[in-house]
């Protein structure tokens, strides 16, 4: 079990995503503004943050950068869940520090899967690091 934040400003898609890793086992919270989103997760620290591209106040490769250089955030994984699946909309959130990126529309299996692996793959890192 995972605590997640998830960033997305389309309702509908929030509430499938947060359903979906809810009967995961994960508990999910669903912000739909990105500068919310970044001050909530910079008190919150949660496990795991998934964000969307294009979002509403601050973009979600700009939440990705800022998250980045925080001392105490630059470990927690990020996964871009975007519509924007173009090769160069992966490659500036890779390069800018996203742990994965899945693009919509997407499989709920795929997207569990996904999470299951980067939590998985940071797990590991952080004992590396320790």
């Amino acid at each position: 079990m995972a605590r997640i934040i998830y960033v997305e400003d389309d309702e509908l898609v929030g509430a499938v995503v947060q359903q979906v890793l809810s009967a995961a086992g994960h508990i999910v919270g669903v912000i739909n503004h990105g500068t919310l989103a970044f001050d909530t997760i910079a008190f919150k620290k949660p496990d795991l943050v998934i964000l969307d591209q294009s979002l509403p106040g601050m973009q979600g490769v700009d939440i990705l950068k800022a998250l980045r250089r925080l001392p105490a955030l630059y470990l927690t994984p990020i996964l871009m869940l975007s519509a924007k699946g173009s090769e160069q909309a992966i490659d500036e959130a890779m390069g800018a520090g996203a742990n994965d990126y899945l693009p919509k529309p997407f499989e709920p299996e795929e997207l569990v899967r996904r999470v299951a692996d980067v939590l998985r793959n940071n797990s590991f890192r952080r004992e590396v690091t320790s």
